[in-house]
């Protein structure tokens, strides 16, 4: 797991940090898969001591699957390997960019991204 890690590393642009709304790479021993996830929402777990939270991940595979995890900062954030039922599993956001707003896009000038247009 270590290994795959590193290599997606070298091809991967990450976050440093994760947030609703992120999309993030999921990476499981076994079975082994390379996923994307959505997070849709994170809620404090008061059950447990320290920083611990329910992470909601809405899975990109075919049907669309929720999952909810109880993580901790470092686990969510792709600074640790975690276990989970004794296999090995990553987690960790994608940096795809800047994000494009509208306030952004119509601020003046030209954009660089392509205008679309209707083709009869």
């Amino acid at each position: 797991m270590e290994q795959i890690v590193a290599e997606l590393k070298k091809v991967v642009k990450f976050k440093e940090t994760t947030e609703i709304g992120d999309i993030v790479l999921i990476v499981t021993e076994t079975p082994q898969a390379c996923l994307y996830g959505l997070v849709s929402r994170f809620e404090r777990d008061q059950r447990k001591r320290g920083e611990w939270w329910q992470i909601t991940l809405q899975v990109m595979t075919v049907p669309p699957q929720e999952i909810k995890w109880i993580l901790r900062p470092e686990q969510f954030t792709g600074q640790e390997i975690f276990t989970m039922g004794g296999d090995k599993r990553f987690i960790k956001a994608v940096d795809l960019g800047p994000r494009v707003t509208p306030e952004r896009h119509n601020r003046g000038g030209k954009s660089n991204h392509p205008k679309l247009r209707l083709v009869k």
